[in-house]
């Protein structure tokens, strides 16, 4: 059976992320679960890899928590050649000299960066025009033009230079970040072009990619430990079941601190029975409500 719980996996080259995903549908309907509910907490390119969420049964519900989470990467730069999807995958669209960089002006460029910006996103993203993903319009030769989006970068740091070729860098950003985007961006204020050539996503919140071939199932007290949790009796969890009201009682702290710094997402309380995740709590006039039942839990 596969369990309900966010799986921590990591995603190879060269796979979709619903590749990911496909996998444990077979798994599902293999073991008789065919309307299982599956999904995953945040695109990768097929040419990235590392760590994907895969959400099941219940915790599909989880997805929009997942949004707002800092995640993780480090990429390797290419100087000198600017391409269509901003990867190493593309068309050339614009070459220039990368022969005066350095650390210091990519210090100084890399500053720009920082905060809320907005971005333009890659043509090549999944991201819908008129109910259609952006990349099936950019694969037929398309023109795409796509809005730009409210985005948050942490940190970003730079890793290694090989120049004028190339850097490795490692950033930290809010969920709806395009670091092909950052690259095409960058290459653009310093006046040579630039592309991705490798992606890997390390971390999504808290968690680590679990490495290739590897996974981890995530259920109860490990999800969402950036919520604060409020501990249910028998009769509390019966009365959120049925859509009643609790008192607010002692909530604890999160026991996961998000970095300083980063945006507040907007968080709700865990509600946990035994050692299960049964709802999503929300705080009003002085009491405590389901925002989200996760029936039978997780």
């Amino acid at each position: 059976m596969v369990e309900s719980g966010v799986f921590l996996v990591h995603k190879q080259v060269g796979e979709s992320s619903f590749d990911a995903v496909r996998r444990f549908k077979h798994a599902a309907y293999e073991a008789g679960q065919k309307k299982w509910a599956l999904g995953h907490g945040g695109t990768l390119d097929p040419f990235a890899e590392g760590l994907l969420l895969v959400l099941s049964g219940q915790a599909t519900r989880l997805m929009e928590l997942m949004h707002p989470l800092p995640k993780t990467y480090e990429t390797k730069i290419i100087w000198g050649v600017e391409t269509d999807t901003c990867d190493h995958l593309g068309l050339a669209v614009m070459e220039g000299d990368a022969t005066h960089l350095n650390s210091r002006a990519l210090d100084s460029a890399l500053v720009n960066f920082l905060g809320w910006q907005d971005q333009i996103p890659p043509a090549t993203c999944a991201k819908k025009i008129g109910g259609e993903a952006a990349y099936k319009k950019a694969h037929r030769g398309e023109e795409v033009i796509l809005p730009p989006s409210r985005v948050f970068l942490l940190e970003a740091a730079w890793l290694a230079h090989d120049l004028p070729r190339s850097s490795t860098l490692r950033i930290t950003c809010r969920g709806g970040y395009y670091v092909r985007s950052l690259a095409r961006d960058l290459g653009r204020s310093l006046g040579c072009g630039a592309h991705l050539e490798l992606l890997a996503r390390t971390a999504i919140g808290p968690w680590q990619d679990p490495g290739s071939g590897q996974e981890k199932l995530l259920q109860g007290l490990e999800l969402i430990p950036w919520c604060r949790t409020r501990t249910l009796s028998d009769e509390e969890a019966d009365h959120l079941a049925h859509g009643r009201a609790i008192s607010l009682g002692e909530v604890q702290a999160a026991t996961v601190a998000l970095p300083e710094g980063f945006p507040d997402p907007g968080a709700p309380i865990r509600g946990i029975h035994g050692d299960r995740l049964v709802a999503l709590l929300a705080e009003q006039d002085g009491q405590l409500r389901t925002n989200a039942n996760l029936r039978g839990g997780i």
